[in-house]
Parts: C-alpha cells; sequence; structure tokens
C-alpha cells in the first residue's frame, strides 16, 4: 500500500509539480490550495507526510502546522515546509511552531524524493 502525502500550496503548479515527482516512486499524492483547505483534506484521508508552503492565503504554512500540531491525532507526523522563503528567521519560527524541515523553493526533485524517503521511507 502506498504512502499519502499532502500537498499544500497556494500554486498548483507546485502542487503537480510535487505529484510528478513523487508518484512515479510509489507515493500518492493529495493536494490542498491553502492552509484552511489543508486542514480539511488532512482531516478526510489518512495522510503519512505534508509539505506545505509557508505564504498562502487564508492560512499560511506556519499557521496550519500549529493547528496540525495542537491535535494529538497527527503526532508524530512529520511536515515540510516548501517555500522561497530562506530567512532563518521564518526557519526558527516554523522550527518552532513543529515543522519537521524545510526545503527551498524551486526544489531539487532528488532532495525532495530525499526527504520523503528519509522521513516516512
Amino acid at each position: 500500500m502506498s504512502k499519502t502525502i499532502l500537498s499544500v500550496d497556494d500554486s498548483k503548479s507546485i502542487r503537480d509539480m510535487i505529484g510528478f515527482t513523487l508518484k512515479p516512486r510509489g507515493y500518492d499524492v493529495i493536494g490542498a490550495g491553502d492552509g484552511v483547505e489543508g486542514l480539511a483534506t488532512l482531516a478526510a484521508n489518512k495522510v503519512a507526510l505534508v509539505v506545505c508552503d509557508l505564504n498562502m492565503p487564508n492560512m499560511n504554512g506556519i499557521e496550519m502546522i500549529r493547528k496540525v500540531r495542537e491535535d494529538r491525532a497527527y503526532d508524530g507526523l512529520p511536515i515540510v515546509m516548501l517555500t522561497t522563503e530562506a530567512q532563518k528567521e521564518k526557519m526558527k519560527e516554523a522550527k518552532d511552531a513543529g515543522a519537521t524541515g524545510w526545503i527551498v523553493k524551486p526544489f531539487d526533485e532528488a532532495k525532495l524524493v530525499s526527504v520523503v524517503a528519509k522521513l516516512i521511507g
């Protein structure tokens, strides 16, 4: 049975690129356009890992991570930020909120695959 990855990004092209990168490697990839939709999609699916943008409408990635981490049902769920932001302060804020890792866009496919494999096999 394949593992499901939730890609939360307001850019459909980024969600598609994540899918094109991970699906051939045996992962199911589902998407959401912002943090609010991401929380709803997470609640409706069995997800092994979340890849989340930082800057999104309605609810940004850090706010979404905080909401996920408030729910004990998601203890241990890896959440990787995938964003154009590279400032140390933002990275620390995301880590403090509960992010597992951070990848800067544009992402290297091999790096994304490596991070996913390391976190969920």
